[in-house]
């Protein structure tokens, strides 16, 4: 089996493949003091409860934002799996391009959301995934990530607007009925929910005005709130919430990693 991990500033993702099937797929949350030790716990811990042996693990692949975790989840994955991660990110040799003018700088997530546009959609796409920052990926039909948007995202706004001001609670990240609330946290639910898919189809409108050669993308959510906001955004055509796991399976074909 091939082992997946997407380290994100607020979640990990993880996934297991079978050949091109994944097998199974977990959402932990991102804590930067946990050891090696804890890590390969965790996930030995995962892997029994699907029916699966970290001996099964023959490659791993990664991609991080968030270094200092990487570090210690990759030592965690040898320590359980026997295997040594590769890691992701934009100077490996992918069948893409990173057209920006600082393609070094660009995060492995969005290498990686590049790649799994590039080889299954083949038409010009633009990748919304809402994580602790909504990035907006753009790619051409023959590879080249052109750029995007790194907006807030949707539970870092939430959280913000709570920690600063004196009176208000904390809501539940759901989309309400109505947008003109009754109750203080309808009010917040309304504000973060509705106001970011306004945000966001505001955005995709601005990215179709720019883009080259005047036609529409299209254009694919992922992450986690990616099913809850896209029903509010006529402008998305698809819900692909793993799709970062994906480009990562994609990725470790391209690397040469069997399994």
């Amino acid at each position: 089996m091939l082992l997946a991990a997407d380290i994100g500033n607020t979640e990990i993702t993880l996934g297991v493949f079978r050949g091109e099937r994944m097998e199974g797929h977990w959402r932990l949350t991102t804590v930067a003091e946990r050891t090696p030790d804890e890590w390969a716990a965790l996930l030995t811990l995962y892997l029994s409860q699907a029916g699966r042996s970290p001996q099964e693990v023959r490659a791993a692949v990664m991609a991080s934002v968030v270094p200092m975790v990487a570090g210690e989840l990759g030592a965690g994955i040898a320590q359980a799996c026997d295997v040594a991660p590769v890691h992701v990110g934009p100077s490996s040799p992918l069948p893409i391009t990173l057209d920006v003018d600082e393609p070094l700088t660009v995060g492995a997530d969005r290498v990686v959301n590049t790649l799994a546009a590039f080889t299954f959609y083949h038409r010009d796409t633009v990748v919304v995934d809402f994580g602790t920052a909504t990035t907006f990926d753009c790619i051409t039909a023959d590879g080249r990530f052109i750029g995007g948007v790194i907006a807030p995202g949707i539970r870092t706004g939430a959280d913000q607007l709570i920690r600063r001001t004196a009176k208000l609670p904390a809501a539940a990240l759901v989309v309400p009925d109505r947008v003109i609330g009754r109750r203080t946290e309808a009010c917040i639910q309304a504000g973060v929910m509705l106001g970011a898919a306004e945000a966001v189809s505001g955005l995709l409108r601005r990215i179709g005005e720019e883009w080259p050669g005047g036609g529409r993308p299209y254009v694919v959510a992922t992450g986690g709130l990616a099913p809850l906001i896209a029903v509010h955004v006529p402008a998305i055509d698809a819900v692909e919430s793993r799709l970062t796991l994906m480009g990562l399976r994609v990725a470790a074909q391209h690397l040469g990693l069997r399994w």
